[in-house]
């Protein structure tokens, strides 16, 4: 048996077991890449149903702020649950409340007009349990009269 014969029944099976070796590295490259793709999809998903919440509180936000004149000077008006239109996951929920008035406001004729001061906070939700509260404060000026006086602005 001469050198040669007895180096190539010696690497009998080597470049097998370095092919097994290297399909096990690649097959596991593979698991975690599908696995980083699947986590960062549903990420994707969370961050786009938080952003429909977020859009569904401003809607109910623009809705309070349309029913201002509603709202009485006694107590908070809260608007039940209200599903955005075109939509059946996104809901909103608003609370109005009267917070005040400013008698003398600036750049106006003193006593002839009232500041009335007002809060709503809006609670938009969408699915798997997004969520977004927003709050926003509101005035309206209101003539008061020529006594100086003033009344609600509810009829």
């Amino acid at each position: 048996m001469n050198a040669r014969t007895h180096f190539a029944a010696r690497q009998n099976g080597a470049a097998l077991v370095v092919g097994l070796i290297m399909l096990v590295i690649i097959t596991l490259l593979a698991i975690s890449g599908m696995n980083t793709a699947t986590v960062e999809l549903v990420m994707a998903g969370n961050e786009q149903f938080r952003q429909r919440a977020f859009q569904a509180a401003s809607t109910g936000l623009e809705h309070a702020i349309g029913d201002l004149p509603n709202v009485p000077q006694s107590g908070p008006v809260t608007v039940p649950e209200t599903t955005v239109q075109g939509s059946t996951t996104d809901k909103y929920t608003t609370t109005t409340q009267y917070m005040g008035d400013d008698l003398n406001i600036p750049g106006f004729s003193s006593g002839k007009f009232v500041g009335l001061h007002y809060e709503i906070v809006s609670t938009g939700t969408s699915a798997r349990n997004s969520r977004s509260v927003q709050t926003q404060g509101a005035f309206i000026i209101q003539n008061a009269g020529n006594t100086g006086t003033f009344s609600s602005i509810n009829p």
